[in-house]
């Protein structure tokens, strides 16, 4: 049993790597590093399309992540 989850854990954490590298860039142009991020707090917009299935993708895969690597603590203090 510790095997196999160690086995998942690692695919995983590729995947999850994979699947924050394919995210969409926030920045828009250089301009950005002049507002201070403002933009992205005043300005919220919902995420659609692709950017949207990737941030859930992301959160799942990484929620998924920490309870299996919680489970595995658990069961290497046995």
């Amino acid at each position: 049993m510790y095997n196999f989850i160690l086995t998942v854990v690692i695919i995983l954490s590729v995947v999850m790597v994979i699947s924050i590298l394919m995210q969409p860039s926030k920045q828009n142009s250089a301009a950005s590093a002049f507002t201070g991020g403002a933009d992205k707090l005043f300005g919220k917009q919902k995420a659609r399309g692709f950017e949207a299935v990737m941030q859930r993708a992301t959160t799942a895969i990484g929620a998924t992540w920490m309870i299996l690597l919680f489970v595995l603590s658990i069961l290497s203090s046995k």
